[in-house]
């Protein structure tokens, strides 16, 4: 599979939202990434569903959210019903995260486990047939703009050799400082998909900055 590209509009101008969607909208994005903090579980706020239902009016493109929040399970249906196509949740803010991957799935919506960059892949294992997505943060969860964190590989490796033995249709994707720099290595780790914000929707020519990334070739392990 082509790998996909997911533009974080945690970036983007939010003065100027419909014009930023109409620009991914007439680009090589695949997916849109929401971020969607609650300022307890990450040190900051962005927004909720009325903002995910306007992005939904605004476009066709999948809508990949993804909630850093303490109990996730209160809000995943309202997500799903705003229009999130996949919903993932953090594996450190939940305790029971098998039933946190069930409901999602009882929505419609793909489940997806995001982990922090102290977490262990493995961490994943007892529940990863359960498991649509995996976003391995390579940024500290809370904010937009960080440096790559390059241990993250390693981590992209481990899990990608885990989906090939046991014959998996689980999706990788990293999310946190991925931009050109970095992007050959991530998908020759064994990422599917990349989440871009500052390298996006900063760069001088956001469309061309996303037909880079999606040009960009990937090798297997």
């Amino acid at each position: 599979m082509k790998h996909l590209i997911a533009p974080s509009v945690l970036a983007c101008d939010f003065a100027r939202l419909p014009e930023e969607i109409a620009l991914l909208n007439d680009s090589a994005a695949d997916w849109i990434h929401l971020d969607v903090m609650d300022g307890r579980f990450v040190p900051n706020l962005t927004f909720g569903m009325p903002l995910v239902e306007a992005i939904n009016r605004l476009t066709d493109k999948t809508l990949d959210v993804h909630l850093m929040m303490l109990e996730p399970e209160r809000y995943v249906e309202a997500f799903q019903k705003a229009g999130a196509d996949w919903i993932s949740v953090h594996y450190e803010a939940c305790p029971h995260l098998h039933r946190n991957l069930q409901q999602i799935k009882a929505t419609g919506a793909k489940a997806g486990v995001a982990i922090n960059p102290h977490t262990p892949v493995e961490a994943l294992f007892p529940v990863l047939e359960e498991i649509d997505l995996v976003i391995i943060m390579s940024v500290n969860p809370g904010f937009g703009g960080q440096k790559f964190i390059y241990h993250s590989i390693d981590k992209i490796k481990k899990l990608k050799e885990e989906i090939i033995i046991r014959n998996l249709p689980t999706l990788i994707e990293v999310d946190g400082g991925v931009g050109m720099q970095n992007a050959q290595v991530l998908l020759q780790a064994g990422a599917d998909v990349l989440v871009a914000g500052s390298a996006v929707f900063k760069a001088p020519d956001p469309k061309k900055a996303i037909q880079q990334l999606k040009n960009i070739g990937g090798l297997a392990l």
